[in-house]
């Protein structure tokens, strides 16, 4: 049985080490996996990016979202050019180990467009809709 699957049925507070999760991740062929990034006070959506294990590893050790810009190949801090960083407040996986779920204080804007999420492009129907500011 893999690890993933032993942890389905796993009864609360059951432990692994990281390096042991960090085996089962499925990176793509680039060494990368989708992070999602959540406010943790609105449990709004911020943004998606990407996080291979060396910006895991940093994230946890500094405790601000590092990701890997696959445009620049090359890592990056959140809002470290702007100031609107993003403080980890949890790290999660999900059940199959093919995505992050980022829990994080986000001072400022999280897009780059200065809105406060990076969703604002609304679909409706045939039609494309740029979303008022929440």
């Amino acid at each position: 049985m893999s690890l993933l699957k032993s942890l389905e049925t796993a009864e609360a507070g059951t432990e692994i080490t990281l390096n042991a999760l960090l085996e089962e991740v499925k990176f793509n062929d680039q060494g990368l996996v989708p992070a999602i990034a959540q406010d943790s006070q609105t449990h709004s959506v911020l943004m998606l990016a990407w996080m291979d294990e060396q910006s895991i590893r940093t994230t946890l050790e500094d405790g601000f979202a590092t990701y890997y810009s696959r445009s620049r190949k090359a890592y990056w801090r959140k809002g470290e050019t702007s100031g609107h960083l993003q403080k980890l407040r949890s790290m999660r996986f999900d059940c199959d180990a093919d995505t992050i779920l980022l829990t994080v204080d986000q001072s400022g804007p999280a897009c780059h467009t200065e809105r406060q999420h990076c969703f604002y492009l609304k679909v409706d129907a045939e039609k494309v809709i740029v979303a008022p500011a929440e």
